[in-house]
């Protein structure tokens, strides 16, 4: 008598989502966009602390938003890196709703580098960035499920 060795709750839900996203292309686009949102701003973020990437990020400041903010342009880079890493443990739990945060924060990038001659390469970059966030938001309407779901108590009042 053969005897099966339960495999760790994990490990199967790893195995579903492989299962799902080989035979379903529309799932295995949403898996892809929701890692690569949650990876790339919580590197990016990560890298305006400690700089291995780019020893030099308030570099691509523009020089009005410099003059706007009342402290120096590294500690705007400080506060841009936690909103970066606060994104993408957002998108990480509800890329439904954060992935339009992640847009809207790759659009107000994209008016800093238009603003600022040299960096049109880097707007355009992130111009497709953005159409990605939004295409996992849109995928999310479909993947992800609402906070206010059937059965929730909060759900019978809308």
């Amino acid at each position: 008598m053969a005897t099966s060795i339960a495999r760790p709750p994990v490990t199967r839900l790893l195995d579903d989502a492989w299962e799902r996203s080989v035979h379903e292309p529309a799932y295995g686009a949403y898996v892809l966009l929701h890692i690569g949102y949650v990876v790339l701003p919580l590197w990016m973020g990560i890298d305006k602390f400690v700089k291995v990437l780019n020893p030099d990020w308030p570099h691509y400041l523009a020089p009005w938003i410099v003059n706007l903010i009342p402290f120096s342009a590294q500690t705007a880079m400080y506060v841009v890196g936690a909103i970066e890493i606060l994104a993408a443990v957002l998108v990480a739990l509800k890329p439904r709703y954060a992935s339009y945060v992640v847009a809207l924060w790759l659009a107000g990038i994209i008016i800093n580098l238009l603003t600022y001659s040299g960096f049109y390469d880097i707007a355009l970059r992130d111009f497709g960035l953005l159409v990605g966030a939004l295409a996992l938001a849109r995928l999310a309407w479909t993947f992800d499920r609402p906070w206010a779901g059937r059965g929730h108590p909060r759900a019978a009042r809308h």
